[in-house]
């Protein structure tokens, strides 16, 4: 016999958890679907030494505050931690194991169909993250070459390449934080930096980023785009003598059109102008022992890290016509009772973004079960 609830949630990482507490919370009933034996399974599997690179005041899930002894930046094994006693304290009970295969309109509700039952619901909320899908981009050469390729996705910490030349490709926030953590684990990290990449220090005197960025939208996005270069060249330095050349999009305007947010360094950047991590420009092809480059030069390396992102996955699950919108709530996902969560990612920061999220989609779930009570009730 079919299930049936009110609110399936696909997906048990942070914007999972984080909506079923607000539905807890307000009282309604729902059904957590979760692929792997684990809550927040993509968490687990991070790099050893990522922290967030958001405040802990404004990275908290709806209702529960980090700890006062967490430091200000939350290590991954904390912030497990942390989402382990978040499911507890809600008494959220994924169903563990459940792989979801294709989710179809039946009427004004949804079949949700799974490896194991089919589930019939209302409304359904895809919590399944940006990073459910590794993005491995082709390369001419890449079979030939000859050392270990691997995603960043799949990178845990420097032991493997200490001492070793490694190449990393990319350097957004995962790739600048591998290779810091590779020269600091005693390899020879070089960077393949495709076009420009927009980088900000973590904190600006004293002040986290974070909170920069969230004041910083009181201006005009133009004023931002313009004095952020100024502001960053005299925290960070003039960058592009070491090949780090800011991209012809501002950086507001950046993260407003393609949903990118600057790298945030953390200590990559000394270590660049100390020479002891390499900048590269992009792959022009890779060759059996490393990688040659556009600007001619090539380069040998035992091993070719590719942190060249990923992406969501979900769009595969539906059906033509049924696309939702942008993240969050709006007209659209209200008409059709899909809501995406945690899609996207702001410069006052993902983790902030998805506790709104969260309780707006909460919010406008009630509202509109409330309304078809009302309705229901009327006369006809």
């Amino acid at each position: 016999m079919d299930d049936t609830t009110p609110v399936a949630i696909i997906g048990a990482g942070p914007a999972g958890l984080a909506i079923a507490a607000c539905l807890r919370q307000s009282g309604q009933d729902f059904v957590l679907l979760e692929k792997e034996q684990q809550a927040a399974p993509a968490w687990r599997r991070h790099y050893e030494r990522v922290h967030l690179h958001t405040a802990k005041r404004f990275s908290s899930l709806p209702f529960a505050p980090f700890p006062r002894d967490y430091p200000r930046y939350v290590p991954r094994d904390l912030f497990v931690d942390y989402l382990d006693a978040y499911a507890q304290r809600f008494d959220l009970r994924p169903r563990f194991g459940e792989t979801v295969r294709a989710i179809t309109r039946r009427g004004r509700s949804w079949l949700v169909d799974t490896t194991t039952d089919p589930l019939h619901a209302s409304n359904v909320v895809i919590a399944s993250g940006n990073n459910a899908e590794p993005l491995m981009p082709g390369f001419a050469g890449a079979d030939t070459f000859k050392g270990r390729k691997l995603h960043s996705a799949d990178y845990r910490n420097a032991m493997p390449f200490a001492g070793r030349p490694v190449l990393i490709v990319g350097m957004g926030n995962t790739g600048a934080e591998i290779a810091l953590d590779l020269v600091e684990g005693g390899a020879r990290p070089t960077i393949s930096v495709r076009g420009g990449v927009h980088i900000v220090p973590r904190e600006l005197l004293g002040v986290p980023i974070q909170m920069i960025g969230m004041a910083a939208r009181l201006m005009p996005q133009r004023i931002n785009d313009a004095l952020f270069p100024i502001i960053l060249d005299l925290a960070l330095g003039r960058l592009g003598k070491y090949g780090l050349r800011r991209p012809q999009q501002g950086m507001l305007q950046q993260i407003a059109l393609s949903s990118r947010i600057p790298t945030i360094d953390i200590g990559t950047v000394r270590k660049i102008r100390e020479g002891a991590i390499k900048v590269a420009p992009d792959i022009a092809e890779i060759t059996e022992q490393g990688a040659r480059f556009t600007d001619g030069r090539h380069g040998e390396f035992d091993a070719i890290i590719f942190a060249t992102g990923f992406r969501p996955g979900y769009a595969k699950l539906l059906e033509p016509g049924v696309q939702p919108e942008r993240s969050g709530v709006n007209a659209r996902a209200s008409e059709l009772g899909l809501y995406l969560i945690g899609f996207h990612n702001p410069v006052t920061g993902l983790l902030r973004e998805i506790s709104i999220e969260a309780e707006q989609i909460a919010d406008d779930i009630s509202l509109r079960r409330n309304r078809k009570k009302v309705a229901e009730a009327l006369p006809v």
